[in-house]
């Protein structure tokens, strides 16, 4: 059986990741929040919200699945970079008067906390510099 062990946490789907678990969540509320009557009047940002929450998940998913090292940095970087683009929508959300300063606070909350556990994992399982010393088989050992 293939597995991973992440800070000694034994990992063996990606649904095991807490970064997925939170990005998960953050998803659910934003498709929660945009079925409210506001967003009904503007499908672009509503779509564009939802999008870029599902991509977050979906790319540490995909990620996982294609491989261990430069292929799930790689897409963890695009889902960190998908929970930013998410922040800037609340905002212009908010801006707009479709959600109110306190739903603001809480996704944008959830959104940073999702990116910074997303950072850590990516850190954890950057490539590896040539020459480079490196500390990812402390925080990293891969099992087949």
């Amino acid at each position: 059986m293939r597995w991973r062990t992440i800070y000694c946490m034994r990992v063996e789907r990606f649904e095991d990741l807490v970064a997925w678990q939170k990005a998960r969540t953050l998803t659910k509320k934003v498709y929660l929040e945009t079925r409210r009557a506001a967003f009904l009047r503007d499908v672009a940002l509503r779509n564009q919200m939802r999008r870029c929450a599902v991509s977050v998940p979906s790319n540490i998913a995909e990620g996982f699945e294609r491989g261990w090292g430069a292929q799930f940095h790689h897409f963890l970087v695009i889902a960190k970079g998908s929970c930013a683009e998410l922040r800037t929508q609340l905002y212009l959300a908010h801006d707009v008067g479709y959600i109110d300063e306190t739903t603001l606070a809480v996704l944008l909350a959830d959104a940073e906390e999702v990116g910074r556990v997303i950072g850590g994992l990516r850190r954890s399982v950057e490539p590896r510099r040539k020459g480079a010393a490196s500390t990812q088989n402390s925080a990293l050992r891969t099992q087949n």
